[in-house]
């Protein structure tokens, strides 16, 4: 609920004052009664699949509050910012969002064919994987007075965060050592790496 929230305030400010500097064109549609209704919606939604996480009632309100949250994601204009990743990052971090409420509303639904820790990865570390670092990063820059810029280095860290989201989705479809270590591996790499990249820049005085 934070993330959507919190992400639905900031990902469509920053987006478009990227876009109003970058990239001239549409932009994202401003914070009104559709984000209202999809942040109560999911609300209502994961307050069911907390107390009645296998009853119909809940899948039902879970695929709802998935597509509100895909709807709204794509009213932020995210595919006109594929030459920032620093923005992009932001976009695909949400959309694991959607895709959890989907997985889990398939779950419940459909438990043979697909696992309810899907939608539980595609959550957590998908979803507050990617957005808690997306964030960090922005803020780690902005507050220590470097250029909102994302180089080489967070480039890399933002893919190993997604492909450990994703590869743990995968692994709960194809139970594997291999493809849950390879997604450790990818999460170690993408936390590690922004302390190696940034941690300079938070323990030192602010760039001028």
């Amino acid at each position: 609920m934070l993330i959507s929230l919190i992400g639905g305030r900031i990902i469509p400010s920053f987006t478009r004052n990227w876009l109003v500097r970058e990239n001239p064109g549409r932009l994202p549609a401003p914070f009104g009664r559709f984000d209202i209704a999809s942040i109560a919606i999911s609300a209502i939604a994961l307050g069911a699949w907390t107390f009645a996480p296998d009853n119909r009632a809940s899948g039902m309100l879970m695929a709802v509050a998935a597509i509100c949250q895909a709807w709204r994601l794509s009213r932020w204009a995210g595919e006109r910012t594929l030459r920032d990743p620093l923005v992009l990052i932001l976009h695909l971090a949400y959309a694991f969002v959607p895709v959890g409420l989907a997985l889990v509303s398939v779950s419940i639904f459909f438990p043979a064919a697909v696992p309810a820790a899907a939608g539980l990865h595609a959550l957590g570390t998908g979803a507050v994987g990617a957005m808690t670092l997306a964030v960090m990063t922005r803020a780690t820059l902005g507050h220590t007075g470097r250029a909102l810029k994302a180089g080489n280095g967070a480039s890399f860290i933002f893919v190993a965060v997604l492909l450990a989201g994703t590869l743990r989705i995968l692994a709960a479809f194809v139970p594997s050592e291999a493809v849950i270590d390879t997604a450790g591996a990818a999460w170690v790499a993408a936390f590690a790496g922004f302390v190696l990249i940034h941690g300079t820049a938070l323990t030192t005085p602010k760039a001028q």
